[in-house]
């Protein structure tokens, strides 16, 4: 579809890659774009570039009267970005409780398709449009240093499968970008190489413009992809040797 003219919201925008797709769509030439986060007042330099296309959102996708205001208020979308997230860098076995794979399913996996459910007519009615998940590698073979987070992932991704079958009646791509390390605040901790956020985004543009449903951006993320169809235990094994021994 043509990013010039369109109407995006991009959830997650106040940093990272989500902030990265709000600068991104309007060097596009996007005639709105809606700017979501728990706290608006960290969209408002992205606001101020240009308060006639940047919007700020009040969103947490986990609140389900947010999600409802977003999509009343917002009704003129035709592509969604969802890109908010939540990592807890925690292990499945070594922790003392679940707190963490609950939260990271409950924004990652439950908040994300509260979102889908949300915009669905919306981007009907304004001729299919296109979702973009921004999920990760992590969901295809596990980190196990974050293993409660490759799991939300994981769940998400069959999510947008499921979701491309569901939406294809009405015209509406969906698409999942899987990114290794990206240079972020969410990976701050790691020493992996990191890739920038605009690798990210940039894929993702194309993969809206192009039709495409599945990214795998940059040379970390093609590498394992490829990986993963020729020898997929190899891949997992590589990942599990990251894990600490006791």
């Amino acid at each position: 579809m043509e990013i010039k003219g369109s109407t995006v919201l991009v959830t997650g925008a106040n940093r990272g890659i989500g902030r990265s797709f709000v600068e991104a769509f309007h060097r596009a030439g996007a005639a709105r774009i809606y700017a979501a986060a728990r706290n608006v007042g960290a969209v408002a330099d992205l606001v101020s570039r240009e308060p006639e296309r940047i919007f700020p959102v009040l969103l947490d996708i986990t609140d389900s009267s947010l999600v409802r205001g977003a999509a009343k208020w917002c009704g003129d979308v035709n592509v969604l970005v969802n890109n908010a997230g939540i990592s807890h860098m925690s292990s499945l076995i070594g922790v003392e409780n679940l707190d963490a794979a609950r939260e990271e399913m409950a924004v990652n996996y439950f908040g994300t398709l509260a979102m889908v459910r949300a915009f669905a007519s919306i981007l009907a009615a304004n001729g299919g449009g296109a979702i973009l998940n921004v999920l990760t590698l992590g969901g295809l073979v596990s980190f196990p240093l974050a293993g409660s987070y490759c799991a939300s992932k994981a769940a998400s991704h069959l999510m947008t499968q499921s979701i491309r079958a569901e939406l294809a009646s009405q015209g509406t791509l969906v698409t999942g970008i899987y990114p290794g390390a990206v240079d972020t605040d969410m990976a701050a901790h790691t020493t992996v190489p990191k890739e920038p956020p605009s690798v990210v985004v940039e894929a993702g543009l194309k993969a809206i413009a192009e039709g495409i449903e599945d990214v795998f951006p940059g040379k970390a993320a093609a590498e394992t992809w490829a990986g993963l169809l020729t020898d997929p235990k190899r891949v997992e094994k590589q990942r599990a040797q990251i894990f600490p021994s006791k």
